[in-house]
């Protein structure tokens, strides 16, 4: 009976507004975050604007946790009723906040830079990508610069040339059926051809996520008896990468390695034998 009485007293208490507006912020944070997300991956509106949005749905979900802990504190007080409220905008104030804060952690743990190469001495060249790079608030087509090179060292020293066993024709091919495989945008490739047997591709890769667009370069070139492979990737936008460039060369140089060395040695022409050298003594 005093159980009853205990829960028919606790449903006249009101409820919290504070806590009604904390859910009222994350549940529109929780809708508004994914179409913000959808309108800067497919460019709906212009690069800021759109971005814009992004972090406005982000703000929604930082103002949805301040608000919370205030109905807290008046619930506190008064006895109102809204912890179920606060806690359920508390849940998807972080589901919305994790991969941001996740990125944050990485923007103070990598160094601040955006242009990543294999060859930092003469890194593949943006040729038709260099178009593509140009307007207000675009980074350059040039390299970043030896200062950019010595952080690169310092935080991805794995990152190196990568040297195959095999022709430039045949590396050449198995480069561009990875690029294939990963959907980026081809913007232009260049067989090795003779003389010079330099093989070039340019094209465009996407963040996982916001889809902001990544240049890649990757040049071809005899070495030795073999082939060397450079790669460069570039964001295209922002001076911090947050990791990603150094990360697509490293899955593309583990992934080249892995193919070729589960391939087929190459059949390798001999040279014809002289019939007239053939019974010759000396």
């Amino acid at each position: 009976m005093a159980r009853r009485r205990f829960s028919l007293l606790y449903q006249k208490e009101p409820v919290s507004e504070l806590a009604s507006w904390a859910r009222r912020l994350a549940v529109f944070s929780l809708v508004a975050t994914p179409v913000s997300i959808l309108v800067v991956r497919f460019g709906f509106l212009d690069f800021k604007p759109a971005l814009a949005t992004f972090f406005g749905a982000l703000a929604c979900a930082g103002l949805s946790i301040l608000v919370s802990f205030a109905a807290f504190a008046a619930i506190w007080q008064n006895g109102s009723r809204g912890m179920t409220r606060i806690l359920l905008a508390l849940l998807l104030d972080m589901l919305i906040l994790a991969y941001p804060a996740y990125l944050a952690y990485k923007y103070k743990a990598l160094p601040a830079i955006h242009d990543i190469t294999t060859d930092p001495i003469d890194p593949p060249r943006f040729d038709a990508l260099a178009r593509l790079r140009t307007g207000e608030g675009v980074n350059p087509p040039v390299y970043a610069g030896l200062y950019s090179a010595e952080q690169q060292r310092v935080a991805y020293p794995d990152i190196e040339p990568v040297s195959l066993d095999v022709s430039p024709q045949k590396a050449y091919d198995v480069t561009l059926q990875l690029v294939t495989r990963r959907k980026w945008l081809i913007i232009d490739e260049r067989p090795p051809l003779p003389p010079q047997r330099i093989g070039r591709i340019e094209a465009v890769a996407r963040t996982p996520v916001m889809g902001f667009r990544e240049d890649v370069s990757i040049r071809i070139v005899p070495f030795e008896s073999g082939s060397r492979v450079d790669i460069r990737s570039s964001s295209r936008y922002f001076e911090h990468d947050f990791g990603s460039n150094a990360a697509r060369i490293t899955k593309l140089t583990d992934d080249l390695n892995e193919v070729i060395d589960n391939a087929k040695p190459e059949k390798k022409m001999l040279a014809p034998v002289d019939p007239q050298a053939k019974g010759t003594k000396r």
